[in-house]
């Protein structure tokens, strides 16, 4: 398929207003919206912004790719735009991109599109084709010069004529853009160095151009730049150079040359103490990390077993047991899934990944034994936590303990030793020294939740609140969000829904003042406030981003207060809530009152919006 049957005439804009990086990135989804190319303009955004928060798609160079791929893309395409003056994009090399190829994929984007998508990727990295772009003053000379350089490649294969040889794997988490730019990016400064190279993609049709045995044992270093898991272990023995999948595309030399002096540690293997460490900057490193790693392998068991468990209470709250008279068998068998099953899965999930995070494939095992001791000792979520950073650094140690046995020994590493030795010390720490001390600590922090009087609830609604909207998805948003959905396999169930309560006024808050202060706004905020709206009653807190961002000092004070307000009455009017997720969609399952519930929510959201709308100076 060749790249303009995505990119035509009608999804070419040829002058980009506004030098916002949100001003651009509307003006090109509207493109495809109007050429009816995606189902849903709201959802589509989202899904670009999305995107952009995991790094920017501004590549530098003056190329902006934002792109993502969701159902709410009818059919592949590519919207072009062009900008004169430059826009403000965030790029990697700090400079205004001028040239953008937004990238819109259905979910099953077929092999084809996404070859053609790749191409696209590839074409941009060339000096010539930026230059003509940018010079290109119809679409029809934008569709020529895109059809001109558009040429079908086949994969490479490492060659023995060359002395010095490589090979490399790049990968981005949409795997649509970025993949294939750093790849080629290696490629074209390898033979400009006169190096043999070879680059796997691991992009959204799979992998490709997959590195062989022999490629690898031939070459002199690997080159790992990606920002999703890769297969590690085929690289043991190898120098290995981990970076971020931006390095792949900004210094390709770099790596090269650190690649041919051997500059890097070598790989020896997810069992052993030389697991390469990361240098992906910006990420996440640490506690959080680890935390957040477990966190979400978590979160699909609280949501789809606290909604079945919500869902089987609407049979009744007595329903699911046989000596009750409202005894429903569909109940009971909700019940049995959701409560007895996923809901006691949570805590040895969330210490099994935390574990795995420190300590890679050896700590997952004694996490998730750790996680489950603490779940039948009554430590509860609180002694998973501890059990999943004890395991993690008990199975580091143990690494570094058993690093001087022989190499003919290397295999029984991962599969007796660490799990057999990490299981054991974790189990009798926390058999003795973790679970009954923090079973008791969680036995009273339940029972004090269950018994506060109304002033201290509103106090804790309050405080939720204000965590919920102070950073809108960052360590301290999510640490309110852990503490509600870990308190529901306790079965205290008002904080979550002041969390989620709280969680939901930001955007609605500013979608509401929008709609009433539009003199507030610009055309362009007015517009992306329509998307709040369904962002917050879809409990995405993350919509006030962009809002909060532009306007930090006026629009965060302002959403903290709407939401403290939320969070102080959902637990004033004692609502309870067990499905951690949802949003409106789950109003109708809380205890002690949908009415109330929803009317908490309001009243932050009105709160939030009548302090925007007296904050913000009139748009001039």
């Amino acid at each position: 398929m060749k790249i303009t049957e995505l990119l035509t005439i009608d999804t070419i804009l040829l002058n980009i207003d506004g030098k916002q990086k949100e001003e651009a990135i509307d003006q090109l989804v509207d493109v495809l919206q109007k050429a009816g190319k995606i189902t849903n303009q709201n959802d589509f955004k989202s899904a670009i912004l999305k995107r952009e928060g995991q790094s920017t798609t501004g590549i530098g160079d003056g190329i902006a790719i934002p792109h993502a791929k969701t159902a709410a893309v009818k059919e592949a395409a590519i919207a072009f735009g062009k900008s004169v003056t430059g826009v403000d994009y965030e790029s990697l090399d700090g400079k205004p991109a001028h040239l953008f190829f937004m990238i819109a994929a259905p979910e099953g984007a077929n092999n084809t599109h996404l070859e053609a998508l790749a191409r696209l990727s590839g074409l941009l990295m060339k000096a010539e084709v930026r230059y003509e772009l940018l010079k290109a003053a119809s679409a029809d000379e934008i569709i020529g010069i895109i059809n001109r350089f558009d040429k079908e490649e086949k994969a490479e294969a490492v060659s023995e004529t060359k002395k010095n040889s490589i090979v490399a794997v790049t990968g981005c988490p949409t795997g649509i853009a970025h993949t294939y730019m750093a790849a080629d990016s290696l490629k074209a400064k390898a033979a400009e160095l006169g190096v043999n190279i070879k680059v796997e993609t691991n992009g959204s049709g799979g992998a490709k151009n997959v590195l062989t045995k022999e490629e690898i044992e031939n070459a002199t270093a690997v080159i790992v730049a990606a920002d999703i898991n890769v297969e590690m272990e085929r690289f043991k023995g190898k120098h290995v150079i981990q970076t971020a999948v931006a390095d792949g595309i900004r210094r390709p030399e770099q790596l090269i040359e650190r690649a041919l002096k051997k500059d890097a540690p070598v790989y020896n293997g997810s069992g052993t103490e030389g697991t390469q460490k990361s240098e992906q900057k910006g990420s996440k490193t640490g506690f959080y990390k680890h935390l957040m790693n477990g966190v979400s392998n978590m979160l699909p068991f609280v949501v789809g077993g606290g909604i079945l468990i919500a869902i089987c209470f609407m049979f009744g709250y007595n329903s699911f047991k046989p000596d009750d008279p409202s005894y429903n068998p569909i109940a009971a068998a909700l019940m049995t899934i959701g409560g007895d099953n996923a809901f006691k899965l949570i805590v040895p999930v969330l210490a099994g990944f935390i574990a795995l995070s420190i300590a890679d494939r050896p700590g997952f095992a004694a996490g998730m034994v750790g996680g489950m001791m603490a779940a039948n000792g009554g430590a509860g979520f609180l002694g998973g936590l501890i059990a999943g950073f004890l395991a993690g650094y008990i199975v580091l140690l143990l690494k570094k303990v058993f690093a001087g046995l022989p190499k003919s020994l290397e295999g029984i590493k991962a599969i007796l030793i660490y799990p057999l030795l990490g299981i054991a010390i974790t189990g009798f720490i926390m058999h003795y020294v973790v679970n009954k001390p923090v079973a008791w600590l969680n036995t009273e922090i339940t029972h004090w939740l269950t018994g506060l009087g109304t002033g201290n609830a509103v106090l804790l609604g309050i405080v939720l609140g204000l965590m919920m909207s102070f950073d809108m998805g960052g360590p301290i948003n999510k640490a309110a969000y852990v503490f509600g959905t870990g308190l529901l396999a306790s079965g205290v169930y008002e904080p979550m829904a002041a969390v989620m309560a709280a969680g939901m006024v930001p955007p609605l808050g500013i979608a509401i003042s929008t709609t009433l202060f539009k003199k507030k706004f610009t055309t362009e905020e007015r517009d992306a406030g329509k998307a709040c709206y369904v962002m917050g009653l879809s409990f995405i807190t993350e919509g006030a981003i962009p809002f909060a961002a532009a306007d930090p000092f006026r629009v965060i004070p302002s959403v903290m207060a709407g939401s403290a307000v939320a969070g102080a009455l959902s637990m004033a009017f004692h609502i309870g809530l067990r499905a951690p997720h949802g949003g409106i969609f789950v109003v109708p399952l809380v205890e002690n009152g949908a009415l109330m519930y929803a009317l908490a929510i309001l009243a932050g959201a009105v709160v939030s919006a009548l302090l925007i709308g007296f904050l913000k100076k009139p748009v001039k």
